[in-house]
């Protein structure tokens, strides 16, 4: 147990390794929610762009009620009341469903957002070689609307990894959980919680490093292609 006389190396040598099953916990249900964050945001984009009304009212209130209720509401909801209607979920899955759905909620508008920022004159001029609406789209359009919204999404996958931090509190072991968990066993909570902090900026400074990567590379592939061209 720590006590008050423990200085600052000892205390993290000693209690650090006891998140790291919680910081695996925590990037599996990042990654797991930001996959299915970009199915629905993705499915949610095209049903926004559709032509038919009843698709975009659908879209619409989805986007509407996710982004206007907090997670927290959103994710208690999928864990203790959906088991009334005999949909009963461990809270891995149900933490796992409730950030990829909250997710994909501010995933589709980010879509929508690039999709619509490409010139009307790409779709045309893919359609008048030949390609279909879907072929167009996906070799034409979604290209460069993915390099226009990299930032966008590396910032959403950035939140959604601080949002994980949500999921302790419907009992998924993770960061912040093991950090009130150690903090109530030994009674030093600022020091269990400014751990768990310094967790979240490395992993939030890893994304980062990787994302700005992802953004210089596809500038320059952008413009080696516009050299070739």
């Amino acid at each position: 147990m720590h006590t008050p006389n423990m200085d600052l190396f000892e205390f993290v040598s000693t209690y650090a390794p006891l998140f790291f099953p919680a910081v695996r916990i925590t990037l599996q249900l990042t990654a797991l929610s930001i996959v299915l964050g970009l199915v629905l945001g993705l499915i949610t984009a095209f049903a926004k762009l559709s032509s038919k009304s009843l698709i975009n009212y659908a879209a619409d209130a989805y986007i509407t009620v996710i982004r206007g209720t907090p997670l927290i509401v959103q994710l208690s909801f999928i864990y203790f009341a959906l088991p009334g209607i005999g949909i009963d979920l461990d809270a891995f899955t149900a933490a796992t469903i409730g950030l990829g759905i909250h997710n994909g909620a501010y995933i589709a508008e980010i879509i929508r957002g690039g999709i619509q920022s490409i010139d009307l004159g790409q779709m045309e001029a893919a359609r008048s070689l030949g390609m279909t609406y879907g072929k167009a789209m996906r070799r034409v359009v979604l290209p460069q609307a993915f390099r226009r919204i990299v930032p966008a999404l590396g910032n959403q996958f950035i939140i959604a990894l601080k949002d994980s931090s949500l999921a302790g509190l419907i009992t998924v072991n993770e960061i912040y959980m093991t950090s009130r968990r150690l903090g109530a066993s030994t009674f030093q909570q600022m020091e269990f919680y400014m751990l768990a902090g310094a967790f979240y900026l490395i992993l939030v400074g890893i994304f980062s490093v990787i994302v700005a990567r992802l953004e210089r590379h596809l500038r320059t592939s952008s413009r080696q292609t516009s050299g070739v061209l």
